[in-house]
Parts: C-alpha cells; sequence; structure tokens
C-alpha cells in the first residue's frame, strides 16, 4: 500500500513537509488582528495602574459567592498587581484572543477562497488543519504569558517587588511566587481551551470570521450565566464556567490541587470532541464551493 501511494506522489514530496509551522506562524504574527489584540493585553496593566492612582486605594467590598477577590490586594507588590490583572481579565478579556486566534484561522482563509490553493500545494486536509490549530493554541498561550508578564513589569515598577500577600490573610514568599503565578497561567490556559475547541470547530463550520468568534464568545458567555444559576446545583460542575477561577487554590499557603484537576479535566475533555468535530467537518468539507 505505501508503495502505490509513493508512485502516485510527485519526487520527493512529503506530506509532513507542507506547510510549516514556521510559515503558518509568520503568517498570522503579520496580521494586524495579532498586533492590536497584543497591545490591548500589554495596555491593561497600565490602565489599571492609571485607574488605582486616580481612585486611591483599591477596595474590592463583596463579590458575591463568598470568592477571594484579589482586587483588594492589588497594589501590595508586583505580584499581587499580576495575579490582580488575571483575576480581571480571565473571565471574559482573555476568552476573546483565544476565540479570535482559533475562530478566525480557517473561517478567514475560506472567506478569502485561499484555502483551495493551500490544499492544491498539496497540503493534506488533516496537515492544514493541525498546523492551523498549533498556530493558534500557540498565539493564544502567548496572549496568556503576555498579560502577567507586562502586568508583573509595571507593578513592581509601581509598587515595588515583595511577597504576594494573600486576601484571605498571610503571604507567600518571593520564592513560591513565580511558580504560582507560573501554575495560575497553565490552569488559565487549559481552561480556555473549550472556547478554542467551539471557536475552531466553528471555523470549519461557516467562512464568516466574526461568526465563528463571535459564536464561540457567546456560547462561553451563555456557560457563565449556566453556571450563576444556583438552582441546577451539582449539574454545574459539568460546565467548564464553573471551574473558571479555581485557580484562586495556587494562591493559598497550602496549594490546593482538587478544583484545579477536575476543572483542566473537564476544559481538557470538551475541547478534545470539539478539535475531533473540527476534523472529521473539514475531512468533509467541499472547499472548492
Amino acid at each position: 500500500m505505501s508503495t502505490l501511494m509513493e508512485t502516485e506522489s510527485a519526487p520527493g514530496y512529503r506530506a509532513r513537509h507542507t506547510l510549516p509551522l514556521r510559515v503558518e506562524a509568520v503568517r498570522q504574527l503579520k496580521r494586524r488582528r495579532t498586533l492590536v489584540m497584543a497591545g490591548i493585553l500589554a495596555a491593561l496593566p497600565l490602565v489599571l495602574v492609571i485607574a488605582f492612582a486616580i481612585g486611591g486605594t483599591p477596595d474590592g467590598g463583596d463579590n458575591g459567592g463568598g470568592r477571594v477577590n484579589l482586587m483588594d490586594t492589588a497594589t501590595a507588590s508586583g505580584a499581587n498587581f499580576a495575579a490582580t490583572c488575571l483575576f480581571a481579565s480571565a473571565g471574559f478579556l482573555l476568552v476573546v484572543p483565544v476565540a479570535l486566534f482559533c475562530g478566525d484561522t480557517v473561517a478567514s482563509e475560506a472567506s478569502w477562497s485561499s484555502l483551495r490553493y493551500l490544499l492544491a500545494a498539496p497540503v493534506p486536509r488533516s496537515r492544514l488543519l493541525w498546523s492551523k490549530l498549533a498556530v493558534a493554541l500557540g498565539f493564544s498561550a502567548a496572549a496568556m504569558v503576555l498579560l502577567p508578564l507586562v502586568a508583573l513589569a509595571v507593578g513592581t515598577t509601581a509598587y515595588g517587588w515583595g511577597p504576594l500577600e494573600l486576601p484571605t490573610g498571610g503571604s507567600l514568599a518571593s520564592a513560591e511566587t513565580l511558580p504560582r503565578l507560573a501554575l495560575v497561567v497553565g490552569f488559565i490556559f487549559l481552561s480556555q481551551l473549550v472556547t478554542a475547541g467551539l471557536a475552531f470547530w466553528l471555523s470549519t463550520k461557516t467562512d464568516a470570521p466574526l461568526g465563528a468568534v463571535g459564536g464561540a464568545v457567546g456560547l462561553t458567555i451563555v456557560g457563565n450565566v449556566l453556571d450563576a444559576v444556583t438552582a441546577l446545583g451539582s449539574w454545574r460542575e459539568v460546565l467548564p464556567a464553573h471551574w473558571q477561577f479555581a485557580w484562586i487554590d495556587a494562591l493559598q499557603p497550602q496549594l490546593e490541587w482538587t478544583g484545579m484537576v477536575k476543572g483542566a479535566a473537564v476544559s481538557v475533555t470538551y475541547a478534545l470532541v470539539l478539535f475531533a468535530l473540527a476534523f472529521r467537518n473539514f475531512s468533509r468539507k467541499d472547499i472548492v464551493s
């Protein structure tokens, strides 16, 4: 069988060498929306510093549900400020770049009618989709890292470096702070895989990039609304949104893994199903229509 396939291919052709990740990454990096999204994420810490300077010491007050509010200790140190930026953005702002990078990548190519030319190169459909998914997830991860890095730099400049003061009392030593923040970023990325899967699947279903991106963001918001319906009881635990702030357990004196493990398992399970649906749909999609 392999001999037959080799004889039908051009000499020297190797499917795995088509559309290298480097080429796809450069193409996506040059997109204006990538630069705009990076600018927005980098600007958020500066906006918060200005807001705190104008409004004085932050007061988180009661945010409902007994959930820990990191706003109360935002100006205690650079590490606290970075954690606060993640707290303020994890529920929505960080959803947008994930939906944008994963939802726009295939749908935009379809709207430009360039998919048919990529496949005529010839790039196998599975290779094309794997390349786009890998780059989209890479850019999504970069967005998750960019925000806390800028926040850490801005916060340290504005408030100094020191232990991570915990709103529940106590603090984490400076040596523990960076590993804990890295764990937080890793969990947030895993929790956003559901949005990535939704956006990527919708991107293979439509030629309208805004439809794929908006659909993923909208369904994520619906999940947040359903999680707020306490009448659902334990059924809320199957919603990825229910675990989106489980990373708060990483900012406690004693690291607690239970919520983060459950949340990661739920998110990864949904994401794998959605990614599989995307590949199944794209393998049957009429590209030339």
